[in-house]
């Protein structure tokens, strides 16, 4: 008898966030997962940041400008702690939906925050708390940096060997090829919505990002959830204070994607503006055959040729020690004395 391969439906998510609102970006999280389970997934993967949205000030002014107008400090206040109540609600959520969810949250911890991608399996318990490697250009005003600790794939039973990244982590090469040696099946691509600085930034919209997580797919050989938020008018109206701002930033800007391990398309899409869930059924048998033909990180490589160094330690900023007791002179403990 031959390997039995897990065959499951998955839910993407493409909506606006509740913006800046914590408790809110909690429910409407919560209503997605549910709508999930009802509708037969396994797994949901939600865009980058949905929780409580993605700092678009960055992006629209000056920081002079986002701290006037309290987008700092309401960004720091309703971005979710790992120990709060706002989370145990999440895991109590996804523990009832008999789910694995992906996550999309600024987190808070102390004074800092970090884009992050939070894993919780169908028991409620923690898979894996990511951080994006490097915050990309502007975010760097918001957010700290993740470790070689976040590049990780973590195999399940129920519905493979998962991992995720977020935004343009899909453009760092090695990044990537460190995801496709761990033998990732299927892995959450998670982006903040196609609609700043459009049309005039191609680099920042829907058809070169979602070529990125389709050519993920390719070369990774695996099944790539793409979920995608959407700006909605009430953002708008709250970001754009002068009129030329409205050029920077759209309603919209919708374009979440399922992609199978050959790069096809899986299942419909949604309007650019239209809120809702990508529901497909994937076959990780499929895999094997994509393999077959292109492994980059097994029989299709060179590693005699060029191999990648990857350190996973978690970083420490603080490391803690006590000298031993025979390193003490007596002359230390008469000073400590004195």
């Amino acid at each position: 008898m031959g390997i039995e391969h897990p065959k499951y439906k998955v839910a993407v998510v493409q909506a606006a966030p509740a913006w800046l609102d914590l408790d809110a970006s909690i429910d409407k999280s919560i209503a997605l997962i549910n709508e999930a389970a009802e509708k037969g997934a396994r797994l949901i993967a939600f865009p980058e940041a949905f929780i409580p949205g993605y700092p678009w000030h960055i992006w629209m002014d000056s920081p002079a400008w986002a701290i006037g107008r309290g987008f700092v400090q309401r960004y720091f206040d309703n971005s979710l702690s790992y120990d709060s109540p706002q989370a145990e609600r999440l895991r109590d959520a996804v523990r009832k939906a008999r789910l694995t969810a992906v996550l999309g949250l600024s987190e808070r911890d102390g004074g800092s925050l970090y884009l992050a991608q939070w894993l919780i399996g169908p028991d409620g318990e923690t898979i894996a708390k990511r951080r994006k490697l490097r915050p990309t250009h502007a975010e760097r005003t918001v957010y700290g940096e993740g470790d070689g600790s976040d590049l990780a794939v973590h195999a399940r039973s129920d519905i493979g060997r998962i991992g995720a990244l977020c935004c343009w982590e899909h453009l760092q090469p090695l990044s990537k090829y460190a995801m496709y040696a761990q033998n990732e099946q299927v892995h959450v691509a998670a982006w903040p919505s196609f609609s700043l600085y459009d049309p005039f930034a191609p680099a920042l919209g829907a058809e070169v990002n979602n070529a990125a997580s389709r050519v993920y797919a390719v070369e990774g050989s695996c099944f790539v959830l793409a979920p995608c938020a959407t700006v909605s008018q009430a953002m708008i109206d709250e970001l754009c204070d002068r009129p030329d701002k409205n050029a920077l930033l759209h309603v919209g800007g919708g374009f979440a994607a399922i992609y199978g391990p050959d790069g096809s398309q899986i299942g419909d899409r949604l309007a650019p503006d239209q809120e809702g869930l990508l529901i497909a059924e994937i076959d990780l048998g499929a895999i094997g055959v994509a393999k077959n033909a292109a492994d980059p990180a097994g029989h299709y490589s060179r590693p005699d040729v060029t191999r990648l160094l990857l350190n996973k330690k978690r970083y420490q900023r603080v490391e803690q020690f006590a000298l031993p007791v025979d390193t003490i002179e007596p002359t230390d403990i008469a000073a400590a004395a004195s």
